[in-house]
């Protein structure tokens, strides 16, 4: 799988937000450990521990061939990344390399691919909720375009479904990543209805306000 450029912008950004957060406290961790740490939170919630767990190690298998000293990393049953930012000394732990930029933008990549463009950037907006999410991938507009997405979703969930009867052995496993995702789906399309009407009587209220002036 070959990502954008815009994906591997997204990824560089995010690191680069992590890393200065980073200056400002006493994390003795990398940039990018935390920065997959705070992921990996939404990303088991939507997908499930071992469908995020699968995403992942395609995109460490992907992100390899172009950087090799990944290969000294391992992922763990719950996730999470084991050998990621093992740094000499505290002065490198704000280092970022070219090979936690490729990792991280093969994981948004695949999350795009699944998940449509809204959700991804939404998802990484709410772990990073001060940081103004600005790329070619498109912008963050709430209520329709979540909508839109909440139709991919479920389009995915029955694509997955259909997978899993063919493929007997992960049954199991591709129907709790099917149930996440439909689960996600609903909640979404809950919310963006919920935010939508809100937004709507707000608007309503503020018009009458100005008319009354």
């Amino acid at each position: 799988m070959t990502f954008s450029p815009e994906t591997k912008d997204l990824a560089r950004s995010l690191l680069a937000y992590e890393a200065v957060a980073g200056q400002t406290s006493e994390q003795v961790e990398s940039a990018a450990v935390r920065l997959f740490e705070k992921l990996r939170v939404p990303f088991c919630a939507l997908a499930g521990v071992a469908g995020y767990r699968a995403l992942l190690a395609r995109a460490l298998a992907l992100a390899r061939p172009e950087a090799p000293s990944l290969c000294v990393l391992q992922i763990t049953a719950d996730g999470c990344i084991q050998g990621l930012g093992k740094l000499a000394s505290k002065s490198d732990q704000h280092h970022t390399s070219e090979g936690d930029v490729l990792f991280t933008a093969q994981l948004l990549g695949l999350f795009l691919a699944l998940l449509g463009t809204s959700v991804t950037l939404q998802l990484v907006q709410d772990v990073f909720p001060n940081l103004t999410v600005t790329t070619e991938l498109g912008t963050i507009t709430p209520f329709e375009d979540i909508l839109k997405e909440v139709n991919q979703l479920n389009s995915v969930s029955d694509r997955l479904e259909s997978l899993a009867d063919q493929n007997p052995s992960v049954e199991d496993a591709l129907m709790s990543v099917s149930g996440n995702v439909r689960n996600t789906a609903t909640a979404l399309e809950v919310l963006a209805l919920i935010r939508s009407k809100a937004a709507s009587r707000k608007r309503e209220r503020r018009s009458k306000d100005e008319g009354a002036i």
